[in-house]
């Protein structure tokens, strides 16, 4: 009987210590879920800018400058393009398809704190940015296929560098990037032969 009253007193005194801190326990526990459930919030909201910024910025640079003159087409005659070629829709989408890549793997290097430990990635995503904005009007609007192509090839080396920084941060990051410089690549090869038509 005495071994059965000692097992029952540990029980009771082990017990009660327990009771207060599965209080205090679930108090945090209930406080880090709030926690986790905000910084989610503040994630999506944050990805949800970082993607659709640059996609918007896309979207109007197809909407402005993405009209045919210079592609495929001369100011006299109309010249038939390879079979290769892209139609209009499907290499504006692509652009936008590129856009919205390297917006998700700007804000992937950007939540792991990479903008703010190696800022040269910050600036070979912007210099991609604003080079394959400037690809539209280029292109379509003035018909300058020599700059163009010149544009696409500073693309392609931002993107390089765009690849291997952002791989050091993420490398889901820095492997988003690849289509991105697949695209690029093909559109240089795009312009080289709008070069001869």
């Amino acid at each position: 009987m005495d071994s059965q009253n000692v097992k029952q007193r540990t029980r009771d005194t082990v017990d009660e210590p327990h009771t207060i801190v599965g209080k205090n326990n679930s108090k945090n526990v209930r406080f880090r879920r709030e926690k986790r459930v905000a910084m989610a919030q503040r994630g999506i909201r944050s990805l949800a800018i970082a993607v659709a910024l640059p996609l918007s910025v896309a979207l109007c640079n197809v909407y402005f400058f993405g009209s045919t003159r210079g592609y495929g087409t001369s100011s006299s005659r109309s010249i038939s393009k390879p079979f290769w070629f892209p139609p209009l829709w499907a290499l504006h989408m692509s652009c936008v398809t590129s856009s919205f890549l390297m917006g998700l793997s700007a804000w992937l290097v950007w939540a792991e704190g990479g903008f703010h430990r190696n800022p040269t990635a910050l600036y070979l995503y912007l210099t991609q940015l604003g080079l394959s904005l400037a690809w539209n009007p280029i292109v379509f609007r003035m018909s300058e296929p020599w700059v163009g192509l010149l544009v696409c090839l500073a693309t392609f080396g931002a993107l390089v560098g765009c690849s291997r920084q952002f791989k050091e941060v993420n490398p889901i990051a820095g492997n988003l990037v690849m289509p991105c410089l697949a695209w690029a690549s093909f559109l240089a090869f795009v312009n080289l032969k709008l070069l001869f038509l």
